[in-house]
């Protein structure tokens, strides 16, 4: 397979998902996916977990991401073991720093930031990437490229977030400012495409009262810029521009979200720039410094029918279905909703 055939695929099936979310998701019936009873009240009824779109949509979007890593560090030849492992070191600590700084920044400890994990992220994944080489790579008698991998991963961040916020757009979180409060030349824009959520447990109606508002389709705009940066960084990597993919990638997404925090109404913390503005700067300047670091490193060409070999290896197939209920687990279970089931029987099917 091409890789402008590749790259076309993958454009047709997220932009087909991506439009498919963007006109159903603000609605009520998307945001709570089962509920599964565990106790029973004094009532006869049973309390109940909610499990929410919204963790199945992340765990989505991780499995996609961690498939196009594979998928791109199979194509310079990183073996599917060393991939593994640093997905593997990289989550057990962005994963929970989502919540940690999402604690720290907002004051609330039952919510996620993406922002805050790839924060984390940038200064993280350079050191681990550099820790694998040397203790597992070397030891084996290879080199890992690391420009080439720090591009997988920054690609597989961007197209991770860009289809996480269908997510966004189920739980109606992370919400824009309403139409009527955006930039006049915006306005003009926004008041024939926007989002009206709809469903008291939206965030965007118990924490704003905005439910049934037209708002600043913020979620898709950023899922649309994200996904679309993200196929450029596969075409120019499958072309080996790994530092050209590797900056695209990053200063968009973070140029983006310095820019996309003016036109939220949720809360972002105090200040007139908000923390996660900062972050995103910090996280943009150093990566891209890592990055010209790294480039005076030597990488290989890319194999684009390597990597897909690589994808089918079931070891790789098991560690990303994994992932996917972990994510899963850990995102889907609302602790800010709940539910009573009542069960009876039908008499007339009897």
């Amino acid at each position: 397979m091409s890789s402008a055939i590749f790259v076309t695929v993958l454009a047709v099936v997220f932009g087909a998902l991506l439009l498919w979310g963007f006109r159903t998701l603000p609605g009520e019936r998307w945001q709570i996916l089962a509920t599964v009873p565990f106790g029973k009240g004094p009532d006869g009824s049973w309390r109940g977990v909610n499990l929410t779109y919204y963790g199945l949509f992340s765990a989505v979007a991780y499995a996609a991401a961690l498939a196009l890593l594979f998928v791109l560090t199979g194509a310079v030849g990183v073996p599917a073991f060393a991939t593994l492992a640093v997905c593997a070191a990289t989550l057990a600590v962005c994963v929970p720093a989502a919540g940690v700084v999402a604690r720290v920044v907002e004051r609330k400890r039952h919510t996620l930031s993406v922002a805050g994990a790839f924060f984390v992220a940038v200064p993280l994944a350079p050191m681990i990437l550099w820790l694998a080489d040397a203790y597992l790579a070397r030891p084996l008698g290879y080199r890992l490229p690391l420009l080439p991998m720090l591009a997988a991963m920054a690609i597989a961040y961007g197209l991770g977030e860009g289809l996480g916020r269908l997510a966004c757009i189920s739980f109606g979180c992370c919400y824009g400012c309403r139409v009527a409060d955006a930039p006049a030349p915006m306005r003009r824009v926004f008041k024939h495409w926007h989002f009206r959520f709809t469903g008291t447990t939206k965030k965007i109606a118990y924490a704003s009262g905005l439910q049934d508002v037209a708002v600043v389709p913020v979620q898709a705009l950023t899922a649309m810029l994200y996904v679309a940066t993200a196929l450029a960084g596969v075409t120019l990597f499958l072309r080996a521009r790994y530092l050209a993919a590797y900056v695209l990638v990053l200063v968009v997404t973070q140029g983006w979200r310095v820019f996309s925090e003016t036109l939220r109404a949720d809360h972002r913390g105090g200040g007139r720039w908000s923390a996660y503005q900062v972050m995103s700067l910090f996280a943009a300047a150093l990566g891209v410094a890592v990055g010209i670091g790294l480039a005076r490193t030597s990488a290989p060409a890319s194999d684009l029918a390597a990597g897909l070999r690589v994808l089918w290896h079931p070891d790789v197939l098991l560690f990303i279905q994994s992932c996917w209920l972990a994510i899963f687990l850990y995102t889907g279970r609302s602790a800010v909703t709940e539910a009573s089931v009542s069960v009876r029987v039908r008499r007339e099917r009897v």
